[in-house]
């Protein structure tokens, strides 16, 4: 699905300059749950937001679905962002104002797709997360637990390449947590391809290759046993 060579990140202002990601080399095959982890400041979240097309590289490559995008202008990132990825943050960025059913069907609005197949991708979507007995309720009506999986159905619902989740347990309890991570490696085992950032080694534990990364790099990997 993708692959980055020699890729890097690196900030600069008048006096200081950072290196965020150093020569990062990554495959991520289809199908594949990878965790990512290391300590606060090591580059997970550059690397996610890389991965993501949030940012861009100061060099090196990045090939995604066969098309190198490292280099594309911001307007060519967003249509392939649009199409191929979703995103689950650790806030859950719900709109409060709105029931659940319109916060997934959001995600759809810049799509091509008629208001009829949108209520059908939503309905679908709810009931793969378990949550459309809550569908005309607002995010201050539901747990958080009940908040990540609205997030995770709105980030379903474009049917996207791939996942990246941000920390998604990070605002949970222990047993909401939890309760996430095996709906994500639920969504793996039907086909999804995610890629996570978490500090939590059971929930790392859960995906099936954990990449640790020190200080820009890539530290080593290990895969885990089907």
């Amino acid at each position: 699905m993708l692959t980055m060579h020699a890729l890097s990140k690196v900030y600069r202002t008048d006096t200081v300059q950072t290196t965020a990601l150093d020569a990062i080399d990554l495959d991520i095959a289809d199908g594949e749950f990878v965790a990512i982890m290391g300590p606060s400041g090591c580059g997970k979240s550059t690397l996610l937001n890389m991965i993501g097309m949030l940012d861009s590289p100061s060099s090196g490559s990045y090939v995604f679905n066969g098309q190198e995008v490292a280099g594309l202008s911001e307007a060519k990132l967003a249509d392939v962002r649009k199409r191929s990825i979703g995103f689950i943050f650790q806030s859950f960025n719900l709109v409060d104002e709105l029931s659940v059913r319109d916060n997934i069907e959001l995600a759809l609005l810049y799509h091509s797709v008629s208001a009829g197949e949108r209520r059908a991708r939503v309905d679908e979507v709810m009931d793969k997360v378990g949550i459309a007995h809550r569908a005309k309720h607002r995010p201050s009506q539901l747990s958080g637990g009940q908040q990540q999986r609205v997030a995770v159905a709105r980030a379903l619902v474009a049917r996207p390449h791939l996942i990246l989740a941000d920390e998604p347990t990070g605002n949970l309890d222990t047993h909401h947590g939890e309760e996430v991570m095996r709906m994500l490696q639920t969504l793996n085992r039907e086909g999804s391809t995610i890629v996570m950032v978490t500090h939590s080694p059971a929930h790392a534990d859960y995906a099936g290759r954990i990449v640790n990364m020190l200080d820009g790099r890539i530290l080593q990997e290990q895969r885990r046993a089907a």
